[in-house]
C-alpha cells in the first residue's frame, strides 16, 4: 500500500510536532517503571451503566493503567461472541461513555466526526480506537482528533504488509494496536509467536511507536509473556466474561481478582 497522501499526509506532517497524548504518556510511564502497560476493555452499560462504571473503577484499583471503554454498536463485526453478548443489552440501553473509547466507525459518522471529537475531549476522553477504520479513509478523523487534541489508535494484523504497518503506525497517536491473531476477539489458552513477530515488524518500520497487543490474553501468565516484548497488554473478553457470568457485585469482585492477576503478570516480567 502507498503512504498516505493529500489531506492525510498534511495532517500527519502537522501531527509529528505535537506532544504525546494521554495514552502515550501513560505507556511511557509504565515503560519507565520497567514494565508494560495494562489496558482493560469493558463495554459501557452492561449490565447497566452504574455496574459497568463500578467495574471499570474496580479494574483501575486492581492495577489497570488504561480503561478501554467499548461504545455499544449493533453490528460489532470484529468482536467475538463474548463481547457481543455484553454489548447487545448496552446498545438497547443507549449508554454513552467517556475515556479511551473503542468504537466502530459508523456511530461516529452518524454522530458527526467533528462533534464526536469535540464532545469526547470535552468529557475528558483521551482518544479513540477505531478497529474498522483504516488511515487511508480517516482524513476527517485525523483532522478532528488533531483539532481536539485526542489520541487515535488504528489496528495492524499479521496479514498487514510492511508498507501498511508503516502507514498505520504513522497515523497513530498513543499506540499501535497489534491484533495478535486473525479473526474475532476472545480469550485463548495460549499466546502464540505471531504476536511477537508482529510487534517486531511494527518496530522495524516505526521504531518510536508504542505497540500494544490485544486479542487472546486471559491470564496473568499470558500477560507476562506478552509484556516481555510489547509496550502494552490489552485484555477484553476475559474481563467481560466475569460480568457475563455474574452481572452483579460478585462479578465485579471476580473481575477485580482477574485484573489484579493480570497486573501482577505485567509487573513480574524479567
Amino acid at each position: 500500500m502507498s503512504q498516505p497522501s493529500g489531506p492525510n499526509a498534511a495532517a500527519l506532517a502537522a501531527d509529528r510536532s505535537r506532544a504525546p497524548g494521554t495514552l502515550g504518556v501513560t505507556i511511557a510511564a509504565a515503560k519507565a517503571d520497567r514494565r508494560a502497560a495494562l489496558i482493560g476493555y469493558l463495554p459501557v452499560g452492561y449490565p447497566d451503566i452504574d455496574t459497568s462504571i463500578d467495574a471499570m473503577r474496580a479494574m483501575v484499583a486492581a492495577g489497570v493503567d488504561v480503561v478501554e471503554v467499548g461504545v455499544p454498536y449493533s453490528d460489532p463485526g470484529m468482536d467475538g461472541p463474548t463481547i457481543q453478548a455484553a454489548v447487545d443489552p448496552a446498545v438497547r440501553a443507549d449508554a454513552g461513555a467517556a475515556a479511551v473509547v473503542m468504537t466502530y466507525w459508523n456511530p461516529v459518522e452518524r454522530y458527526g466526526v467533528t462533534r464526536f471529537a469535540a464532545d469526547l475531549a470535552g468529557a475528558g476522553g483521551s482518544g479513540a480506537i477505531t478497529p474498522d477504520l483504516i488511515p487511508d479513509e480517516a482524513a476527517p478523523w485525523i483532522a478532528a482528533s488533531d483539532a481536539s487534541g485526542l489520541d487515535r489508535v488504528f489496528l495492524v494484523a499479521p496479514s498487514s504488509t510492511d508498507a501498511r504497518l508503516a502507514s498505520t503506525a504513522a497515523a497513530c497517536r498513543g499506540f499501535v494496536y497489534a491484533a495478535s491473531t486473525m479473526g474475532v476477539t476472545g480469550a485463548r489458552d495460549t499466546v502464540g509467536a505471531t504476536a511477537r513477530i508482529l510487534v517486531a515488524r511494527v518496530r522495524a518500520v516505526s521504531p518510536k511507536s508504542a505497540v500494544c497487543v490485544g486479542l487472546g490474553v486471559s491470564t496473568g501468565r499470558q500477560a507476562g509473556e506478552v509484556a516481555q516484548f510489547a509496550d502494552g497488554v490489552i485484555v477484553g473478553s476475559a474481563l467481560v466474561r466475569c460480568l457475563l457470568d455474574s452481572p452483579d457485585a460478585a462479578g465485579i469482585s471476580a473481575l477485580a481478582r482477574l485484573a489484579a492477576d493480570l497486573a501482577d503478570g505485567v509487573r513480574d516480567t524479567p
